[in-house]
């Protein structure tokens, strides 16, 4: 049972840091207000928020499996406090911190109608500081964050999301802002 919930911890975090790095380059496109090829701009929105949404639940099976793993040795306040758990605190803190982040950004995604969208705004652009500080917890912490396979996954991931934010701060780079107006509703009869 230990080495299922090991190896349930590693692949969660592996498969959690991917869909991150997709639901990254899917945040890009879904600011740009372009289609990606046979998806309507409005189902890109839908498939990063699906991306996002199953990252996170991977995010959470990996927190809890590690919780219960008795090599890995979490404690809850190890998933909440960043830098301080015992083992690599520096690599494990930056995971933690990730971990806040999403919570932070989760919560005001379904606070998105009391909050503004300004506000929301503001706090999504944390998913740029997220990322790369999820990947380095990766590399510092993970059991195979060093290993060839592991590095050239992670390196496809950051050539892709580098490339994505420099389109994204480009004059190219046109931000979608739809704004949805009320068309007048006709009263009475045919016309």
């Amino acid at each position: 049972m230990e080495d299922a919930l090991w190896a349930l911890g590693r692949g969660t975090g592996v498969a959690s840091l991917v869909l991150f790095t997709v639901s990254v380059l899917l945040g890009v496109v879904t600011r740009s207000g372009r289609p990606l090829p046979g998806l309507p701009r409005f189902a890109v929105t839908l498939v990063h928020r699906n991306v996002s949404l199953a990252a996170t639940l991977l995010l959470v099976v990996h927190i809890v499996s590690l919780l219960f793993d008795p090599y890995a040795q979490l404690t809850l306040l190890d998933t909440i406090v960043p830098f301080f758990g015992e083992y690599r605190p520096v690599w494990q803190g930056l995971g933690t911190l990730a971990f806040d982040l999403v919570f932070v950004i989760v919560a005001t995604g379904l606070l998105r109608h009391r909050i503004g969208n300004r506000v929301f705004r503001a706090v999504h652009w944390s998913t740029y500081a997220l990322w790369p500080i999820a990947l380095a917890h990766a590399i510092g912490n993970g059991t195979n964050g060093t290993d060839g396979w592991f590095l050239a996954l992670a390196g496809v991931s950051v050539a892709l999301v580098a490339a994505a934010v420099a389109w994204r701060l480009t004059t190219r780079f046109i931000e979608f802002r739809g704004v949805r107006v009320a068309s007048p509703v006709r009263s009475g009869g045919i016309s």
